[in-house]
């Protein structure tokens, strides 16, 4: 009996601890993120000549402020009133702007290609390469915002949207220069070829703001965040369902908070990355220290870590969010033996979808159609406790580890799938524990034997 209560104390004891850690770790993050300032100084877009009416091309007037702002002490709040802004062709950033989009401004950028060369430093599916430029484009800039409640439209249904089937050769070719580390200046793309530019991306930036805008019709990922720290995403909303229009993807990126955004994606809501095969393992960068918290999602998956994530992700928290639709994967880990790295401190607390294929997805063999390297990834302390859906089409909770180095130490509490069709599948996996997991239903008390049992006519 002794042992007994002193194991009880003992693990007692250990959740209470564990609980303490886990949220020292959360406030130390959320301590490392604070947005950045909004510059004193106030100019209107419409001073450089912009003019609202949705033909004459305003990107000169956005190149006049920049280069204005760069110039300007302490840098510019540049405002954009009501209106559609025709844009023919990228913005790019300079340090110390806020861009404020009043309630009825709206950007509508070009649909020609031709007009987002020349080509920039970018990456594509985690390939460093030089491509077309991303239409809302930072590089080495720090101190910015976009923020309001205009509209951000891509426009990219007719052009770019269209490109995926033409694309094959040269996503072949991003994977070449990858897995034999091909000197940059060897990596252009842009004219000729088929890979598609992000919406925005702030890339090796550091104090960005990005809240209250909508966002639609993206050429391929909405908002990529690449190799860019102390990062604050909030209030946003997506009506963004063209191909591979991912709502979020932080790339070799830390101290990141995503909040109270609307998300309504062709693809991922929120993609954690961190570089592809060869190349991601050499840079050696995790995607660290996010918080996403009190988001609606609604799309093809809601939280995905992976599948390009070689230099490992650690340190994520999703928590205190909802749907506010269907989503084929609720939490989704994809990987495959060409990745390497790792997945590890990951917590989940208090999530919730509706209709899905597959609540919990853990899958170590993600498209393994590449190198065969054999470069496992190391799946470890994850932490669930409180995820819960209506219906699972195919499967609640789902581990398909490798056998060279299967998945270990996932910790489910608190899980409630109402209906599923296949409830747990395990496979290469250990120490994988389970605390008040209910799928299916919960059972009632045992029934008794009775009449209608007729247990000695059956055989």
């Amino acid at each position: 009996m002794k042992k007994i209560i002193c194991l009880s104390l003992f693990l007692l004891f250990a959740n209470i601890m564990f609980a303490q850690n886990e949220q020292a770790l959360y406030e130390s993050i959320l301590s490392k993120i604070t947005p950045p300032s909004i510059p004193e100084k106030t100019v209107n877009i419409t001073r450089y000549g912009a003019k609202g009416d949705g033909v004459k091309d305003c990107k000169p007037a956005f190149d006049k402020a920049m280069k204005a702002a760069l110039k300007s002490k302490g840098g510019f709040h540049i405002v954009v009133p009501a209106g559609v802004y025709f844009i023919k062709g990228p913005i790019h950033f300079v340090s110390n702007v806020c861009l404020d989009l009043a309630e009825g401004a709206e950007l509508k950028f070009s649909d020609n290609p031709a007009d987002y060369l020349p080509v920039v430093s970018t990456s594509w599916e985690g390939t460093f390469v030089s491509n077309y430029s991303p239409f809302i484009y930072g590089y080495e800039v720090e101190n910015v915002s976009i923020i309001g409640k205009g509209k951000i439209d891509g426009n990219a249904q007719n052009t770019f949207g269209t490109w995926r089937s033409n694309q094959e050769k040269d996503v072949e070719r991003t994977r070449y220069v990858n897995h034999n580390n091909v000197p940059f200046a060897e990596r252009s793309f842009g004219e000729g070829h088929y890979l598609r530019p992000q919406l925005i991306q702030f890339y090796k930036s550091k104090n960005i703001l990005l809240e209250g805008v909508f966002i639609t019709n993206s050429p391929f990922w909405c908002i990529h965040l690449l190799k860019s720290e102390n990062i604050t995403c909030r209030k946003l909303k997506y009506d963004a369902k063209l191909v591979n229009n991912d709502g979020i993807d932080p790339e070799y990126s830390k101290n990141i908070l995503i909040e109270d955004i609307d998300f309504n994606n062709g693809d991922d809501n929120v993609a954690i990355k961190a570089g592809r095969d060869n190349e991601g393992r050499a840079t050696a960068t995790p995607s660290e220290n996010i918080i996403i918290r009190n988001c609606r999602f609604k799309g093809l998956h809601g939280v995905v870590l992976g599948s390009e994530m070689s230099s490992g992700i650690q340190n994520v928290f999703v928590r205190d969010c909802s749907f506010a639709g269907y989503c084929k994967r609720g939490i989704y880990f994809k990987t495959n033996p060409d990745r390497g790295g790792f997945i590890r401190h990951i917590y989940i607390n208090n999530v919730e979808f509706d209709n899905v294929e597959d609540l919990f997805f853990i899958t170590s063999a993600y498209a393994r159609t590449e190198t065969n390297q054999f470069n496992v990834t190391d799946i470890c302390d994850v932490y669930v406790n409180g995820l819960k859906c209506k219906k699972a089409s195919n499967a609640g909770l789902v581990i398909q580890g490798y056998p060279k180095n299967i998945v270990h130490d996932i910790h489910f509490k608190n899980v409630e799938v109402q209906e599923a069709k296949i409830g747990v599948s395990f496979t290469n996996a250990e120490r994988i524990e389970m605390s008040n997991v209910t799928i299916g239903g919960i059972v009632g008390a045992p029934s008794t034997v009775s009449d209608k049992d007729k247990i000695f006519e059956k055989k």
